[in-house]
């Protein structure tokens, strides 16, 4: 017959237990989505960062002045104030057209009644811009003011 081992000392018999598996690796267990991830998230972020730098970065600035000939709201899922302004040589002679994009809405409101009439417009010029729902063209309009003719 077997005897009770006494308390403290161990049974030399063999354990039915089975161990367990080591866990997988992170990578192992997400191998689909971090290959995936890096596809889609890498350009993602260099295009934020591309527009980020491009919409904040100024090359230029400058002031022109003339008359708001065209200035309208366009696009059809990113809209953004559009806007045309012919300087005058003489009087009735158009010399030189300035398209520009305006991002500010109450600079925007500012333009729209100025319409027709002389004014001077203080703008940024945004080289490389990734995409044209910023807007049209690289000239941002910041400030404007009325010229008393």
């Amino acid at each position: 017959m077997d005897e009770p081992s006494p308390a403290g000392t161990e049974s030399t018999e063999p354990s039915l237990s089975v161990a367990a598996p080591p866990p997988k690796s992170f990578a192992r267990r997400h191998w689909l989505a971090l290959p995936l991830l890096v596809l889609l998230g890498l350009p993602l972020l260099g295009l934020t960062a591309w527009t980020a730098i491009a919409l904040n970065w100024s090359y230029s600035t400058g002031k022109r002045a003339g008359y708001v000939q065209k200035f309208s709201r366009k696009g059809f899922v990113c809209k953004t104030w559009e806007g045309t302004l012919y300087t005058d040589i003489a009087k009735g002679f158009r010399s030189d057209s300035f398209s520009f994009t305006v991002r500010d809405d109450s600079v925007a409101h500012v333009l729209e009644s100025l319409s027709g009439r002389k004014v001077a417009v203080e703008y940024e010029q945004h080289l490389y811009v990734p995409t044209s729902c910023f807007g049209e063209t690289e000239y941002f309009v910041t400030g404007v003011q009325e010229i008393p003719e």
